[in-house]
């Protein structure tokens, strides 16, 4: 996870002008505390953040603040140089400051950096859903939808500070109303043409394609394509109606009950195969659906999807000609999705300019097989932990996410090989299911099959027999399944959200009623796909056991709110060379910023050169002196007006304004001001003495978090002086040195204690290099061969059933050999020293022949003799210890 450096952004808070996009409206304002609460807490999804770069779009209320951070932050930084300025202006006498200061900050572009935008809205605004090309906004609230044409970013610095009212058009003015069901889901399909194709979910399951058009207005009256899903469960043919029902009178179905519409979601547009037109459903009862393809009446693919799916479909189409057990179902199936691709092998794409100068090839959706999709699902959960908590909580979001690109098999035959994106190279080659319930647990599931394009049977098939069978039901296999709430936070009415990040695909955001949540799947994705991917199958079962019993997700609190109030806004990740890498969320009155490091400067630390280890082997953390706490808000309490003067004016004007100007008499309506008033200011008095205590115990926490921060910097400042020498005692000679010397010297130091651990590390790699085995040699394994028969010549062979008695005869036989040379010796010495007495008695010398011998062959000679002295000495030696022993025992 991404290390939090700060919980605050000054240009936001108060009383600066960026404040005032989160501040409350002028509804919610005239309210107090509680009721404003309940009011935020209304059932349905909290979306009310959108972004366009470094602009932001947040909804309070009936309205929509519209805000350039960037613009923001560079205005307070302007603001706080011109208070930096003065300052310094009144106490210097020249102003040749304020000068060049007004020469800077005249290039700034004028304007409050903020508008208000007038919608149309009837109620509040639930969600803001900007399209992929960030031209256009859906404002959803709980049964409308209304479409803005989102203005230019000059009007933001045009020095207009009048409420705008941009371009709205209402979405399905007879069909999203408030005496239907409401809307859950409003969807941008990523395969719309220019980012202008937009899907709604309601509560009833209805799913409706809208093809907008600013020049059309037709086009927000009237939807291309409409699906109920509970008339496509049941539907036997591709040839039925699955519309939704225009009849009023309606009665009660279970599945009314059972396919009740949490929310829905699309993969991304670069996911692989069929997954971006897939329309996953979650069902507030837990089931989930799937609806392949769902497509628009113009739609444009990325460059590598169709290629894609022709090799998919005829490698499928090539697997059931061989497979001799392929059901009439798979056949049909493959026949089906044939047809399709011939259908749109068979068109002419239309080329259109693209935003941002780019030609899109637009296709017609194909006709045939059907428009219409079959409905995939329930999904059944595989390996699915019993948890008895979360069977009785409703699911309340989902998130998907696709597949990575198959270029191995796209590109196979071909001479070069096609560029993949760095969100390909550590994915997942199977799309990953995220599920969300109103108890914070989030159930990570993983499809292993794969969802295709599936249809329902033609008319005469289905009369013949054809259709799906119902044990052929998809599943998904969990994976994982982890809380983000306690059992002390859990609420019922709560309503939980996903949002993603903006630097990998595979982390997310929890947003509910108890805080913000960092989930990460990271950690098991490029283990889980190298052993997909991996060709040995040796150790496969050791290895995911391993991998499913370790580490999973990585799950972490982020943020946690003074007030469990459920007013947290779904958190919006950014990320800009501007304001770098930060989350945004907001309370009913306040913002909640989170800055992190960003992937840049986490690659510059992993570059740097590691500090060397301790004498244990382990790494030093650097201290931490200041740690980031969430920004303190205080209660809008203690800044609210009272209630108590707006109701006596109210007195004065009303038909008890007698009551007011006489003394008090005990009446029935003197009696009723007093109730009323005794209501008014024990409500206020008891919020009034709930924020007190509240900054009450902040302030005495504070006093301990500030001792806690000097220790801090006092353990950093002793080794600061540690490491330059001021900390030591030193003689008076050493106070002469310099702290250039004392660096220099305690650097030498660090250098000899560096090659003496080089040093101990080449000492361990020679006796590696000694312990480790190697095959000997023909003359190490012949003098091996001489040893074991030396040995077994003196002691006997140990293979021998009665050793003993074998090495008592071999020992005697080499005591008898050391015997009979001795007896040689002997002789020799006499028959030498008869000689020389002859001679000495003669005087004269017997003739011998004079044989001149070279000295080093003397000398080998003698080393020979010498040598064969000592062997045998040492086996008389051993024979003699031997025989001792064994007359002992």
């Amino acid at each position: 996870m991404p290390k939090i450096q700060s919980f605050s952004a000054p240009w936001l808070q108060e009383p600066n002008p960026g404040h005032k996009l989160f501040e409350q409206s002028e509804e919610n304002s005239r309210l107090p505390a509680s009721m404003a609460y309940s009011r935020n807490a209304s059932s349905g999804p909290k979306r009310t953040i959108a972004q366009r770069g470094n602009e932001v779009f947040v909804a309070s209320g009936r309205e929509i603040r519209w805000g350039d951070i960037a613009y923001l932050k560079d205005a307070w930084e302007a603001d706080q140089s011109r208070t930096r300025a003065a300052s310094h202006l009144n106490g210097d006498s020249s102003d040749s400051s304020f000068e060049v200061y007004d020469e800077e900050t005249s290039r700034l572009p004028q304007g409050p950096g903020y508008r208000v935008i007038k919608t149309p809205v009837a109620s509040e605004i639930r969600q803001l859903v900007i399209s992929p090309n960030k031209d256009q906004l859906a404002v959803l609230t709980s049964h409308t939808v209304h479409v803005c044409m989102l203005p230019d970013t000059s009007h933001l610095t045009s020095g207009e500070t009048a409420p705008f009212k941009p371009k709205f058009w209402t979405l399905g003015p007879t069909t999203h109303v408030t005496s239907k069901s409401a809307v859950v889901s409003a969807l941008w399909h990523p395969l719309g043409v220019n980012g202008s194709c937009l899907v709604t979910v309601t509560e009833d399951a209805v799913v409706r394609e809208w093809e907008l058009s600013t020049i059309d207005r037709w086009s927000f009256d009237t939807p291309t394509l409409e699906v109920d899903l509970k008339r496509l469960a049941d539907g036997t043919s591709v040839d039925q109606d699955f519309g939704a029902s225009t009849s009023t009178n309606k009665a009660f179905s279970p599945d009314d009950f059972d396919m009740k519409v949490a929310s829905a979601c699309f993969p991304s547009r670069n996911s692989n195969g069929w997954a971006p037109m897939t329309l996953w459903v979650a069902m507030a009862q837990g089931d989930v659906y799937a609806l392949c393809p769902l497509l628009p009446r113009r739609w444009s693919p990325p460059p590598t999807l169709i290629p894609s799916l022709s090799v998919s479909v005829a490698q499928k189409i090539e697997t059931l000609e061989t497979d001799t057990e392929a059901t009439r179902e798979e056949k049909l199936l493959a026949k089906q999705q044939l047809e399709w691709m011939a259908d749109l092998d068979n068109q002419e794409p239309k080329l259109l300019d693209g935003p941002y100068g780019e030609v899109t090839e637009v296709y017609s959706r194909p006709s045939r097989p059907g428009s219409i999709p079959r409905l995939q699902g329930p999904f059944e959960f595989a390996v699915g932990p019993e948890d008895e908590q979360d069977d009785e909580m409703e699911l309340k979001d989902i998130l998907v996410i696709g597949a990575k690109r198959n270029t191995a098999d796209l590109m196979m035959g071909e001479d070069f090989e096609l560029y993949a994106d760095d969100d390909d190279k550590d994915s997942l080659s199977m799309s990953v299911i995220c599920l969300l319930s109103t108890s914070g647990q989030v159930k990570i599931c993983l499809d292993i099959d794969g969802v295709e394009a599936q249809w329902l049977p033609p008319r005469n098939a289905a009369t013949r027999g054809f259709g799906f069978s119902d044990h052929e039901t998809p599943s998904l296999l969990v994976f994982h399944t982890f809380d983000t709430l306690k059992p002390a936070e859990i609420t019922p009415d709560s309503w939980p959200v996903f949002s993603e990040d903006v630097t990998t695909r595979y982390a997310f955001y929890v947003t509910h009623a108890a805080g913000i949540t960092y989930v990460s799947l990271a950690p098991w994705i490029s283990v889980l796909e190298g052993e997909l991917q991996s060709d040995s199958e040796a150790g496969v079962d050791f290895r995911f056991d391993l991998m499913v019993k370790g580490q999973r997700a990585e799950v972490d609190r982020i943020y946690t709110p003074q007030h469990a109030q459920n007013v947290l806004a779904a958190a919006t990740a950014f990320r800009s060379s501007d304001l770098g890498h930060f989350v945004l969320s907001a309370t009913h009155n306040d913002p909640v910023i989170m800055f992190f490091d960003t992937p840049e400067s986490e690659l510059m630390s992993d570059r740097q050169e590691t500090p060397a280890p301790t004498e244990h082997g382990e790494t030093p953390e650097p201290l931490t002196v200041w740690e980031p706490r969430p920004l303190f808000h205080a209660s809008e309490v203690l800044s609210r007006p009272s209630t108590v003067p707006p109701w006596l004016d109210a007195l004065r004007t009303s038909r008890k304004r007698p009551l007011m100007q006489q003394e008090v008499r005990l009446s029935v309506a003197t009696l009723e001001i007093f109730t009323e008033g005794h209501r008014l200011v024990s409500s206020e008095v008891f919020e009034l003495n709930n924020a007190v205590a509240e900054l009450f115990r902040k302030c005495e926490a504070l006093t301990y978090e500030l001792k806690e921060q000097i220790t801090k910097v006092y353990e950093v400042n002793q080794r600061i002086e540690t490491i330059s020498g001021e900390g030591e005692s030193r003689s008076p000679k050493e106070e002469n040195i310099s702290e250039e010397m004392l660096v220099r010297s305690r650097i030498d130091v660090m250098k000899v204690r560096q090659e003496n651990l080089a040093r101990r590390v080449d000492n361990l790699r020679k006796r590696l290099g000694q312990v480790s085995t190697r095959e000997l040699s023909d003359k190490e394994k012949a003098w091996a061969e001489e040893v074991r028969t030396l040995a077994s010549s003196i002691l006997g062979d140990e293979e021998e059933e009665d050793t003993t008695m074998a090495s008592i005869s071999t020992a005697g036989q080499s005591l008898k050999r050391f015997e009979e040379v001795q007896i040689l010796r002997d002789a020799l010495f006499e028959q030498a020293q008869q000689l020389q007495s002859t001679d000495s008695v003669d005087g004269t010398s017997s003739p011998m022949p004079v044989m001149k011998i070279p000295s080093d062959i003397r000398k080998q000679k003698v080393a020979q003799v010498m040598n064969l002295l000592d062997r045998e000495t040492a086996l008389v030696e051993a024979v003699k210890s031997r025989l001792e022993k064994l007359s002992i025992d």
